[in-house]
């Protein structure tokens, strides 16, 4: 079951990074236009796909051995000085818990009582810095120590 979910999140990945530069092109190219139903259902996919994804890295930070195992077998100070471990530990969860934040936020700009412009705008910061984040803190597979194949089996 835990390798299931590792190849869950990392296909998941992919769903996330094109829904993120779906709604950051319609965001970035729509400032003119009302915000409507098709920016409410592209914002809404991204937001379940994300909060799927922190679900399942949850799962794999508590029930894995790369997560809170590695802090309680070798202690907080160790796991620091080591960049894998780190990574896994602390970096990893913690960018990406704040990109799904950001996520959830863009999704609930259509709430406010701004004007169409404003709601266009606010969206687009918070969904190209929730991308940023999430591009910094993926585990691309040049990355030394941590990084992870392009897709499940490669």
């Amino acid at each position: 079951m835990y390798a299931g979910s590792v190849h869950l999140h990392n296909v998941l990945r992919w769903v996330i990074l094109i829904l993120l530069l779906l709604n950051v092109y319609r965001h970035a190219t729509a400032s003119a236009q009302p915000y409507g139903e098709k920016d409410r259902k592209l914002g809404l996919f991204l937001m379940i796909a994300s909060h799927i994804m922190l679900l399942l890295g949850l799962f794999q930070y508590f029930a894995g051995d790369l997560g809170l195992k590695v802090i309680t077998n070798v202690g907080m100070g160790e796991t620091m000085k080591n960049a894998a471990t780190r990574y896994w530990a602390v970096e990893h969860g913690i960018g990406m818990i704040l990109a799904i934040v950001l996520v959830t936020l863009g999704y609930g700009v259509r709430k406010k009582q701004f004007n169409d412009f404003v709601k266009h705008r606010r969206a687009l910061i918070l969904y190209t810095i929730a991308l940023l984040i999430i591009l910094a803190s993926m585990p691309w597979p040049w990355r030394e120590g941590v990084g992870r194949p392009w897709l499940p089996g490669m």
